[in-house]
C-alpha cells in the first residue's frame, strides 16, 4: 500500500513529531508509515483522514497486486 501521509503532512507544514502529537502516536509509528514499513490501524487512519480533511483513499493508495479480484 502506497501512502500520501508525508505530502499530506508537508502541506500543512507539520513536523512528524507535531503530526505525531495530533494524532497520539509516536514520531517513529508517522516515519514507519511514511517508509511504507508498518499499515495503520483503521483508527489511526481515520484519525489522519480527519486532521488533513481527506477520505482515506485519498491517503491511502492499495497497489494494483493488492486489489480484490
Amino acid at each position: 500500500m502506497k501512502n500520501r501521509l508525508k505530502i499530506e503532512r508537508a502541506i500543512l507544514e507539520l513536523t512528524q513529531d507535531e503530526l505525531a502529537n495530533k494524532i497520539g502516536v509516536s514520531r517513529q509509528t508517522i516515519s514507519s508509515i511514511e517508509k511504507n514499513r508498518y499499515v495503520p490501524s483503521t483508527v489511526l487512519s481515520l484519525k489522519l483522514s480527519h486532521l488533513f480533511g481527506k477520505p482515506v483513499n485519498e491517503i491511502f493508495i492499495l497497489e494494483e497486486s493488492e486489489m480484490p479480484s
